[in-house]
């Protein structure tokens, strides 16, 4: 049983802006709308918290502005911190342009998340009754990688680990790459980044290469709006359907997906069910408009009960 999940991925500072169109190069745009908030890893770790997950936030946090935000916003979300703040340097920030379609684009410039050593996740105690989430983007990072990878060898054998690449999934070392795969229990990747590491453009068959090569229980692919691609190892691929909505704005959706798809694990649920109550927290999160917009147990139990009765 699943009593927490500890995440070791990367708190940075979102400065979204709400555009008509991306400005066309050397140009500039007027947004129309725009806040300052937690983001990056904060996204999924909130998405398991409104789902009744304790959680541990185990990354690294910095000196400054951005840093006292990110705790702020952490300490309010109900998320523990485990690891003392980094002195001399500031938690990381991204500016994220979203269109009018909902799509968004990002540029990020790194900060103290970008600097976790390996002495500092083995000063964080695990044990067989927690999850860890592990994020590409701090596997991408020279210091984080080889820490994370090296550290999630000598974790029980029954903690969970789920691990999402991320967009930046190709420029992962492969040495680290290879090891983490070897100890995730679940590869949660959108299509496009199941596609990068597969060469395979449908989503099944993505999902089935990416099952060959982790080292544990399976693999999600998702799909946008049609859903996402469960295969279970040792059993065929099960394509769990999308629920539609008018999307707002798209950002944080995975983020959402993957944190929800841990809380029903957590609680109980088959990964098959648990992927169906992520799919309808995504599809709620993309109608509201922000990075951390996943919904709350009781709005998800909401909104399944309403699609039963549409049937």
């Amino acid at each position: 049983m699943i009593e927490r999940l500890v995440h070791v991925g990367n708190v940075v500072i979102d400065l979204v802006m709400n555009v008509p169109a991306l400005p066309v190069r050397g140009g500039d745009m007027l947004a129309h709308s725009s806040q300052v908030t937690a983001g990056g890893g904060y996204n999924v770790m909130t998405a398991a918290r409104r789902q009744g997950l304790p959680v541990t936030y185990a990354g690294a946090h910095g000196t400054g502005p951005f840093g006292d935000l990110a705790r702020r916003q952490l300490a309010e979300a109900g998320i523990d911190i485990a690891q003392p703040a980094t002195a001399g340097v500031d938690t990381g920030f991204d500016v994220a342009l979203v269109d009018a379609q909902g799509e968004r684009t990002f540029a990020t410039s790194l900060g103290a998340e970008a600097r976790l050593e390996r002495q500092d996740l083995d000063a964080v105690p695990v044990g067989p009754s927690d999850a860890v989430y592990v994020s590409g983007y701090g596997l991408v990072y020279p210091s984080n990688g080889p820490a994370i990878a090296g550290w999630l060898g000598g974790l029980p054998d029954r903690t969970l680990v789920v691990t999402d690449p991320g967009p930046l999934v190709s420029d992962i070392p492969e040495p680290v790459r290879d090891a983490v795969l070897k100890r995730t229990d679940w590869w949660s990747a959108n299509l496009r980044e199941a596609q990068t590491l597969t060469g395979q453009s449908d989503p099944v068959r993505a999902a089935e290469a990416l099952s060959e090569r982790t080292g544990r229980s399976g693999v999600l692919v998702r799909i946008g709006p049609d859903g996402a691609v469960v295969k279970e190892r040792g059993r065929p691929a099960v394509v769990v359907p999308g629920f539609p909505v008018a999307q707002v704005d798209a950002n944080g959706a995975g983020d959402a997906h993957v944190g929800v798809f841990i809380a029903g694990l957590a609680h109980g649920l088959s990964p098959v069910e648990a992927v169906r109550r992520a799919n309808a927290a995504a599809a709620i999160a993309v109608t509201r408009s922000g990075p951390a917009t996943a919904p709350t147990a009781a709005e998800t139990d909401e909104f399944l009960a309403a699609a039963r009765a549409l049937r």
